[in-house]
């Protein structure tokens, strides 16, 4: 029994010691390419004193122990969801929606139209409002959307968060500012709030998939929004992901990132500015990298 013992009876765990914090931030930037600040020891108390309390373990230390064995990884799991940051609502940053309906969607549809092949991915898709804003934008383009070959991937690293994602159910504050008219045409009325609709649900696939591990996807991607994540990795683990959207990206494809995230236009990336946080894949032969 650590020196942490009695804590459960006295409202939980004081925050973590300094060498308990190099830890937990060596387990998350290994398993999520997320770098963890000193700073936030309080800010891991408050999301890990729960896991501790329903494991009934005494301290950090006992915790650590615990998630870095065999026997652990699913608390390690959760270890991550509750360490992870989801902040989301409907049509957050409009720019990038804004460019969707009026440059980027429209050729993409006409292909679709046309029996084309189209796909988006919403990476880091948090509590779903992302991707549901980009199934409404589509449908407002194109209604029957659903019957063609046009589909939306929402990825995230968190199980727990990317459930209620897909159940998409939103009270009705969530939905507070949207056009009556746009709520009328891609919700359905739910004993908890208000249910996305069936032929916007039938646009949409969920995946739980950590963008520092394998991406088990075939083919590539006419757009990519992956925004407010990238700001959480270091600069290496930021690098890496850029030549990897990169690859996963159609030429003359579309990458949206974070009010606070740039993508380096470098020679060594083939992308150019295509809006505010937004850009576009060039033609150029993906450059060739070690770890790309």
């Amino acid at each position: 029994m650590t020196a942490m013992t009695g804590f459960l009876h006295h409202g939980g765990p004081p925050a973590p010691s300094p060498e308990e914090m190099v830890a937990i931030a060596r387990i998350l930037h290994e398993e999520a390419g997320i770098v963890l600040h000193p700073s936030k020891s309080s800010m891991v108390q408050s999301r890990l004193a729960k896991r501790l309390r329903k494991l009934s373990l005494d301290g950090y230390g006992d915790y650590i122990a615990l998630v870095n064995t065999a026997d652990g990884q699913d608390e390690r799991r959760r270890m991550i969801s509750a360490l992870t940051t989801n902040v989301s609502h409907f049509f957050r940053e409009a720019h990038h929606f804004d460019l969707l309906r009026s440059t980027v969607l429209p050729p993409l549809i006409e292909r679709a139209k046309a029996g084309g092949r189209v796909r988006l991915w919403s990476a880091g898709c948090s509590n779903g409002q992302e991707p549901w804003s980009m199934t409404m934008v589509i449908r407002d383009l194109l209604p029957e959307a659903h019957r063609f070959d046009l589909r939306i991937l929402a990825t995230d690293i968190d199980p727990e968060v990317l459930a209620r994602a897909e159940r998409g159910v939103y009270p009705a504050g969530a939905l507070e500012g949207l056009d009556a008219g746009l709520v009328a045409r891609h919700f359905r009325r739910d004993p908890d709030g208000h249910g996305i609709c069936d032929e916007a649900r039938a646009l949409l696939r969920f995946r739980e998939l950590n963008l520092h591990g394998p991406w088990p996807m075939r083919g590539t991607f006419d757009v990519i929004f992956c925004r407010n994540v990238v700001i959480y990795f270091d600069a290496p683990a930021q690098a890496r992901l850029w030549h990897r959207f990169a690859g996963a990206l159609a030429p003359g494809g579309t990458l949206c990132v974070g009010h606070s995230e740039r993508v380096p236009v470098a020679p060594t990336l083939p992308f150019v500015t295509a809006g505010i946080t937004s850009y576009r894949r060039t033609e150029a032969p993906l450059p060739r990298r070690e770890d790309h």
